[in-house]
């Protein structure tokens, strides 16, 4: 981009929009390689966006653009056996839900069935409790099944509590990321071949040359990635220096860059649905945003897909997911990694206990939502989505859950998150719960103002103090010790 002329001139939006390169990120950035021919996005009757401005079917003076990939790697011992010698990432025992799956398999409890158009994606879903209310779609290419990804073919993602499966047309494989309560994000692929047994393969470095972005020097954990970006009319990225990785920080009008974006939000804006013509687009740019659309029909054809959506409230719950998985992930290596240095000597506890503080922070901001962007409008989707996560919930005997939706002003009714139902906060060592669990009974008692979190509201404070007490009894314990 150096080299185009124009370049200057749309730089300014794109640092407005925030600079935050990353190689081969965005979308859940699974692996495989693509081996279908380059797919170009067709032409498709435009969706009306704000302002009534349409969306632009042919190109004129296209923008150049890349699709990042992967860099190479080869197989090989992974540096978490050196760096994390007490997680077992790269010969340790899975023993999350995909692994269980393939065990059931292997047992002939369950079967998988291939069904074109999608071959065992209907039945994979089925298996692991996957609803397709849950699609979200991704057009930028941002995987290393790029070449089979666009406007036309987006890649669309799938996911629970614990579990990613993304499908792309061609018959590619199926990409799986799963939350293992020891070990965190792990990674499978599901060869799509009729008329043979599913074949499940567990992916190591290939992945992890995305999905750890700081292991070639160190200090890495695996985790998962969600991102937001210019893209081009053929999925493929306008710049690498508009993409962010998007938190509950990050405002609508910067979100979903690369992704379609069903629901009603109101005049927020976002930047889902688009794709850069030109760089004459940027001269107008607010006039080229798409949203407020039920369906997708007319933007492509939507009939290979499970659903004709991308929910809007399924894209909020899925980053905010994510990124609490993440940091759940984070402080499991670091408490584990400390707890036996101090268990061997090298460190004492308190030692331990202070390289425990920071990523508990973290995680307790993160899953208190300090900070979130703040809606300025009411957001609904596709009520199939909300009712199929609410039966989800864990309740009080009042009724409410950590899942019951705002959507009116911020995403949860009560803003401390649902995640700490999940095994994978369950397995976090007891150490390190406990420094979590007294830190925030402290701030929901309001004895702690610390940074970010004076300004939770007293009632919502006390709110999830009772959900809590009611529905976490370690929580219970810990702060009673």
């Amino acid at each position: 981009m150096a080299d185009n002329p124009r370049s200057a001139d749309f730089r300014a939006p794109l640092a407005a929009f925030g600079v935050a390169a990353l190689a081969a990120l965005a979308g859940l950035a699974m692996v495989a390689a693509g081996t279908a021919p380059a797919v170009k996005a067709r032409p498709h009757a435009a969706a009306q966006a704000h302002g009534n401005a349409p969306v632009a079917a042919t190109a004129v003076d296209d923008l150049p653009g890349f699709a990042p990939q992967a860099p190479p790697v080869e197989e090989g011992p992974l540096r978490y056996d050196v760096e994390y010698p007490t997680i077992p990432y790269s010969k340790g025992a899975r023993t999350d839900a995909v692994a269980a799956l393939i065990a059931r398999l292997e047992r002939g409890d369950v079967k998988l069935e291939y069904r074109p158009p999608r071959g065992y994606l209907d039945s994979l879903l089925a298996a692991l409790k996957i609803d397709p209310s849950s699609q979200v779609l991704v057009y930028s290419q941002t995987s290393l099944q790029s070449r089979v990804i666009g406007p036309a073919t987006p890649r669309a993602i799938y996911f629970n509590d614990d579990v990613y499966v993304a499908w792309v047309q061609f018959g590619g494989p199926i990409e799986i990321a799963s939350q293992d309560p020891s070990l965190g994000p792990v990674f499978y692929l599901l060869e799509q071949t009729e008329g043979t047994r599913p074949k499940f393969t567990g992916e190591l470095t290939k992945c992890l040359s995305c999905h750890d972005s700081y292991s070639l020097s160190g200090g890495g954990v695996p985790r998962y990635l969600v991102g937001s970006g210019y893209t081009g009319i053929t999925g493929m990225l306008v710049s690498h220096e508009g993409w962010i990785l998007v938190t509950d920080r990050t405002p609508l009008k910067s979100r979903w860059g690369g992704w379609y974006v069903t629901g009603r939000h109101g005049d927020q804006v976002h930047l889902g649905n688009m794709r850069i013509r030109s760089l004459h687009d940027f001269d107008d740019f607010e006039a080229h945003r798409v949203g407020n659309l039920d369906t997708l029909d007319g933007l492509f054809n939507t009939q290979p897909y499970l659903t004709d959506r991308s929910d809007i409230v399924a894209l909020l719950v899925f980053q905010h997911q994510l990124n609490v998985q993440n940091q759940i992930t984070r402080l499991s290596y670091d408490a584990r990694t400390a707890l036996a240095a101090a268990a061997a000597g090298r460190i004492d506890a308190r030692e331990a206990e202070r390289r425990m503080a920071e990523p508990v922070e973290e995680l307790l901001k993160r899953m208190l939502f300090v900070d979130a962007a703040e809606y300025t409008a009411p957001i609904s989707g596709d009520p199939g989505f909300a009712t199929q996560f609410a039966s989800r919930a864990v309740r009080d005997g009042q009724g409410r859950s950590l899942r019951d939706f705002d959507l009116t002003h911020r995403l949860f009714r009560y803003p401390f998150s649902y995640v700490v139902y999940s095994a994978a906060f369950d397995a976090l060592p007891a150490e390190a719960k406990s420094l979590f669990y007294r830190r925030l009974d402290a701030i929901l008692q309001g004895k702690d103002h610390g940074e970010g979190f004076a300004a939770l509201a007293a009632d919502d404070r006390a709110a999830i103090l009772e959900i809590l007490r009611a529905t976490k009894p370690d929580f219970v314990r810990a702060v009673a010790n």
